[in-house]
């Protein structure tokens, strides 16, 4: 059979271009991965993570040290969604809009755009939700960064940089309250200063302090936990670690993604995971801050734990600290009723999207889909940016 999508390439990428110009900023920015094709919805793929080494003395001998063997760690991924738009048209409908009307290829364009924003909207939000998986967080809450100057960026690739995250290929996703602010630092509007003439010449974010910055209107706004006058034990703290002891005081609970600072300790960590007994803090209660821990010790006291207020999850993280797994969904052996399929690719993104082809009674229908699965493999390599 002939390709019968052939004619219509050309209208997939128009509407592709349409949506790859929109505010994609996580889909650009994270690792994509490939290979999860072997794996269904919800089956687990294991990825394996070498373990940190340890170093020795060296001392001459006979024979070589008996040592050397680690034990490798793994970490599990799924692909947790496939997804589909469909877009049908009967023979009168097209009959009626292609006689003096506006005609079915313009407005197929825009359905096919459509279709591809709200498969890009789902896939950005999800990788969004990565916040959660997040070791530290730095700013203001309820105040957009970018201010006055670069500090922002600045502080947080200090922390990607002491938590050991590779600095050769950093990212940073905000909104557009971070981005207007950053659009508007004078030291940035003129090229001889920015070292750069994209921003002013085109509107685009800069690599600044070696982030490459991308909005994105998908950037979270999670509740914050509810916890008052929580404190932990008295006993004492030290740097690394993550488990935090929880004394009977206060009111209410936190959950995964909450972000929290504790006495004496400017740090904000963001919560791992939680075990509480009650609605309210008690005795053997904890709360686990994400790896690497507290930045400080501190001595044998009961200290305050704050919630820090509701704010933008703006985040910043090593490009291979997130990955993104995709694949076309699945077909049955011998395929399905499909008379055509084909497979676009986005070159901006790099998000690849299956078109299909369904003939039916005096009708025809395409259906725009993918597969796909996100995960933070590292989350000592991704930080988040507070923001309004």
């Amino acid at each position: 059979m002939a390709n019968t999508l052939t004619s219509l390439i050309p209208d997939l990428y128009e509407a592709m271009d349409v949506v790859s110009r929109e505010m994609v900023g996580f889909i650009p920015s994270v690792s994509m991965d490939s290979n999860a094709e072997r794996a269904a919805v919800g089956q687990n793929v294991r990825s394996f993570v070498a373990p940190a080494s340890t170093a020795s003395d060296i001392t001459p001998g006979v024979t070589p040290p008996d040592d050397g063997d680690q034990t490798i760690g793994n970490i599990i991924m799924q692909i947790t969604k496939a997804r589909r738009v469909p877009i049908r048209w009967n023979g009168e409908q097209t009959l009626g809009v292609n006689n003096g009307g506006p005609g079915m290829q313009a407005i197929k364009i825009q359905q096919m755009a459509q279709a591809m924003r709200t498969l890009t909207n789902e896939i950005e939000a999800d990788l969004a939700g990565l916040h959660v998986a997040s070791s530290r967080a730095y700013g203001t809450a309820t105040t957009a960064p970018f201010a006055s100057d670069l500090s922002d960026p600045a502080q947080v690739r200090k922390i990607l940089s002491d938590n050991g995250a590779p600095l050769t290929d950093l990212q940073m996703v905000i909104n557009t309250t971070a981005g207007a602010k950053l659009r508007t630092l004078a030291q940035l509007n003129k090229a001889n200063e920015a070292g750069d003439s994209t921003m002013l010449r085109q509107g685009v974010l800069l690599d600044i302090h070696g982030f490459a910055i991308r909005e994105s209107a998908q950037v979270k706004r999670p509740a914050a936990g509810a916890m008052a006058s929580a404190t932990t034990t008295n006993a004492a703290l030290t740097v690394g670690q993550t488990a935090l002891p929880l004394a009977t005081a206060g009111t209410g609970v936190v959950a995964a993604g909450d972000i929290i600072t504790l006495a004496n300790d400017a740090n904000k960590y963001v919560v791992a995971s939680v075990a509480f007994a009650g609605a309210n803090p008690a005795a053997g209660d904890i709360v686990t801050i994400a790896a690497p821990g507290l930045q400080m010790a501190q001595t044998a006291a009961t200290r305050a734990i704050t919630v820090v207020a509701v704010s933008s999850r703006n985040m910043a993280f090593a490009k291979s600290s997130i990955v993104l797994a995709t694949r076309m969904p699945a077909l049955p052996d011998g395929g399905d009723l499909a008379i055509d399929r084909t497979t676009i690719t986005d070159p901006r993104s790099g998000m690849s999207f299956e078109v299909a082809m369904y003939a039916q009674y005096r009708q025809m229908q395409y259906e725009i889909c993918a597969a796909w699965g996100v995960k933070c493999v590292k989350t000592e390599h991704n930080v988040i940016l507070l923001g309004d």
